[in-house]
């Protein structure tokens, strides 16, 4: 998990580098920017079977309107390849419950949402924006709802 939050990291950094695009700044805007971990994923309430009962996951948002994200579901749920490659069911197994994506963001305050526009996914044939509703519920957490579902993901911010 470090590893993909370090190439992660470094694929935000460099895409920050480049673009120099600016993003909204109002007061929840700012409080956004940083690196935040996946504490949990419910759905109406329950566990998210698709997840499991403990998934991981980074997202981070940087000050010029870039981000990145990545949730895994639980371990338990992902076996290890059998040989050097994988077969295609290990492949699709694999993949299931894990999101990737990064691209920019923008926030709508009055709306308390977050926009999330993907500029690359490992699912090539989702939408390419993604809004979520947002609420802060402390200083150091953030939940994120999903305009789609009845999502909530918790994240809290990483010091």
């Amino acid at each position: 998990m470090r590893k993909i939050g370090r190439l992660g990291l470094l694929t935000l950094v460099f895409v920050a580098f480049i673009s120099g695009q600016s993003a909204t700044q109002g007061a929840d805007a700012k409080r956004f920017i940083g690196a935040w971990r996946l504490v949990s994923i419910t759905q109406n309430g329950a566990l998210d079977p698709n997840r499991g009962a403990r998934p991981t996951g980074l997202i981070y948002y940087d000050p010029t309107g870039n981000m990145a994200a990545q949730v895994m579901s639980d371990r338990v749920l992902r076996r290890q390849f059998a040989g050097a490659q994988p077969t295609p069911e290990e492949a699709q197994a694999a993949l299931l419950g894990y999101t990737a994506y990064f691209g920019t963001y923008s926030v709508d305050e009055k709306a308390h949402t977050v926009t999330h526009h993907r500029e690359g996914n490992i699912n090539p044939g989702a939408l390419s924006d993604l809004i979520r509703r947002y609420e802060f519920l402390a200083a150091d957490r953030v939940a994120l709802m999903p305009a789609e579902n009845q999502n909530r993901l918790v994240w809290e911010r990483i010091k």
